[in-house]
């Protein structure tokens, strides 16, 4: 969809947004006049705004250039239907403003100016903001909000192994696992070498018992470890700074697992309500973690990628092109969102284990001299057009009908 000239919109207005306040540029379209105004970042000073446009217009469509797709200020407006939001880049926005002034220079309003002309100037180049579903983007902000848990879950757990390693690196190799619920209560009820050996067997067997440890032999090879090990330090400065630190991490990771359990749950009862969840939870590798997240990338609204390659593109797998005389470099794409991109590549690596053609092709790229991530981001730019047709023509992955498709070809991966 483009903002083409035979559309009647009443007004067109640019807001260069902030955390306080916004500076909006608004011209009628019956004249050539700019009018500058302030907008405070308030709800009640957003709907006097908006009521204000539409008593004006008489609820006439305006158009609205912004810097952004989705924020406070976007919900905001999305609650009124006759604004028609156009997001832009906010790079596209700089390198407009780097056109016209070779300075430098500066300055909000001068900003929300630049984003009116950019909408008169080149609607061509703009597409209108269309809102998905209510459960997508519920599911979008779910799944991204739990990755980012994830990574504190990560992040905390390195830092218990860095303290631990100071003077209990036992502990670490009887739990391979540092993102579990045994792993937290161990270390939280003995934190030292010197507290583990003074409890009991019994309790020892105890608490595995309680934490679904069922396997005898290893419970039982962990507690003669525990009691057989010797202490790397008996060091006091050394020990009680760390083990303090350790018990301290292990209620904050124990809070994060908590946290992340309820985003599982959540996630769980929102995805499978939304009409293509079953084509992806049928990907290999997809699962309960990537399916939502594989579904939230590509979301519903299919005219919004004519095709796999911009899908590609769109998500940051596919190589970027420079050429300039004599010269030709090739890079991965820096401007993309992140964690699409990381959806896709970590998907990849999953589907190796589960999926025969992905195995042979990634030993294929790796034979070649390809990195580890070279090799992953080359899978996820195959599956994505694959993914793109099954999504497209709402037709479900089939292992044994690619891989005839493979053999007609004569591909190298099934030869």
């Amino acid at each position: 969809m483009k903002l083409s000239a035979d559309e009647s919109y009443a007004a067109f207005v640019g807001i260069d947004w902030a955390d306080q306040k916004h500076d909006v540029c608004l011209k009628a379209a019956e004249n050539d006049r700019y009018e500058r105004s302030v907008l405070m970042h308030r709800p009640e000073a957003i709907e006097r705004w908006a009521a204000g446009l539409r008593e004006r217009f008489a609820g006439r469509p305006i158009a609205v250039c912004l810097e952004i797709a989705r924020g406070p200020l976007v919900s905001a407006l999305q609650r009124h239907e006759f604004l028609v939001l156009f997001p832009v880049n906010p790079s596209t926005l700089a390198g407009y403003r780097a056109t016209f002034c070779v300075s430098g220079a500066k300055d909000d309003p001068t900003d929300a100016e630049l984003a009116l002309e950019l909408l008169l100037r080149h609607p061509e180049k703009l597409c209108p903001l269309r809102p998905q579903s209510a459960a997508m983007r519920k599911l979008e902000k779910l799944v991204e909000q739990r990755r980012t848990l994830v990574d504190e879950v990560r992040r905390v757990t390195n830092r218990m192994t860095a303290a631990l390693k100071e003077y209990f690196p036992q502990v670490l190799e009887w739990f391979k696992d540092k993102d579990t619920f045994v792993f937290c209560d161990f270390v939280s009820r003995w934190p030292t070498l010197k507290q583990a050996q003074r409890a009991r067997k019994a309790r020892l067997y105890a608490f595995f018992h309680e934490h679904n440890v069922r396997y005898r032999h290893i419970v039982e090879q962990r507690v003669q470890s525990i009691m057989a090990a010797s202490p790397l330090t008996n060091e006091t400065s050394v020990i009680s700074h760390n083990s303090l630190l350790v018990v301290s991490l292990a209620q904050q990771l124990r809070v994060l697992l908590q946290s992340v359990e309820r985003f599982d749950a959540e996630i769980a009862a929102v995805a499978p309500t939304l009409t293509d969840y079953a084509l992806f939870a049928g990907l290999p590798g997809a699962g309960p973690v990537f399916a939502p997240r594989l579904l939230a990338a590509f979301g519903e609204q299919r005219e919004r990628f004519k095709s796999a390659n911009q899908m590609q593109s769109y998500v940051g797998v596919a190589p970027v092109t420079e050429r300039s005389g004599n010269k030709c470099w090739v890079h991965w794409r820096l401007r993309c969102p992140k964690f699409v991109r990381q959806t896709f590549v970590e998907w990849a690596a999953h589907s190796i284990p589960y999926c025969y053609w992905a195995d042979a092709y990634y030993r294929q790229q790796r034979a070649r001299g390809s990195s580890h991530q070279a090799a992953l981001r080359a899978l996820a730019f195959k599956w994505i057009r694959i993914v793109y047709r099954c999504w497209h023509t709402r037709t479900p992955y089939d292992e044994a009908t690619y891989l005839g498709a493979l053999k007609r070809r004569g591909s190298p991966l099934v030869a």
